[in-house]
């Protein structure tokens, strides 16, 4: 359904994802993706401001959901998943990793981050589905460091169109698995997770629980494995090595 939706390109826009909210809202919940050169206001999970020069690749796809909010929590797991593999296919050996609940590391710098959003126009869930992947910058985004593609080997022509025709095809695919098979997307998702096995810190900001990070629960929440040996599933915030919290 969405490898073959109409694609809209803007020069520059306010955010791929406010596009998106602003077509459902306003009626139209068909398949589409909106993709930027460049955005002035983006943004990313909890609030946080997503820097967005030219030469980085910025989508945001819009569809109906049938299953409703339940597929709607499985997207982020598919979406990581799907820049994962179109990365790793635009440079051979690149082996990123997904941090909790939706980024996509290399060598522990951010490579790309994802927002996904839900609402209701006239009976219709919809999902609208936000994704930024660094292609020829990495951009300064605060505490956490980035990366991007072109510092990893890509070739040097490479455009975020190219990035994106791969991206469309990958997440169409595992967006397919999230429905059909989850348990299968979890165990995907967790052959390539940053930090499985080791001690972390989980959870919102101000309710961070230090643990270690022992899998993920059936609906996707993050498994700690606290200090008495009881666990704990964390299904909100952020998850950070121990050995990067300041």
């Amino acid at each position: 359904m969405i490898a073959d939706a109409p694609v809209i390109w803007f020069e520059d826009i306010d955010s791929t994802s406010e596009e998106a909210k602003r077509r459902a809202r306003n009626g139209d919940t068909n398949p589409v993706w909106i993709a930027a050169r460049q955005q002035t206001a983006g943004r990313g999970r909890l609030g946080r401001d997503w820097v967005s020069p030219v030469g980085n690749l910025y989508t945001t796809v819009l569809f109906p959901e049938a299953g409703g909010l339940a597929i709607a929590a499985r997207v982020p797991f598919a979406a990581a998943l799907a820049v994962r593999d179109t990365s790793a296919k635009i440079v051979p050996g690149l082996e990123p990793a997904l941090k909790w609940p939706n980024d996509v590391r290399v060598d522990g710098a951010k490579l790309s981050g994802m927002l996904t959003e839900t609402g209701e126009t006239s009976g219709v869930t919809w999902i609208a589905l936000g994704m930024g992947v660094n292609v020829r910058f990495a951009p300064n985004v605060g505490v956490q460091a980035s990366t991007c593609l072109h510092n990893h080997g890509a070739a040097p022509a490479l455009e975020p169109d190219h990035v994106f025709d791969v991206l469309r095809l990958e997440l169409a695919r595992r967006l397919d698995q999230a429905r059909s098979d989850f348990d299968s997307l979890l165990e995907d998702w967790l052959k390539h997770a940053d930090g499985l096995g080791a001690p972390v810190e989980a959870g919102p900001v101000d309710a961070r629980v230090r643990g270690i990070f022992d899998g993920l629960a059936p609906d996707g929440g993050l498994i700690l494995r606290l200090p008495d040996g009881t666990r704990r599933t964390i299904r909100a915030g952020d998850v950070e090595l121990v050995r990067q919290v300041k």
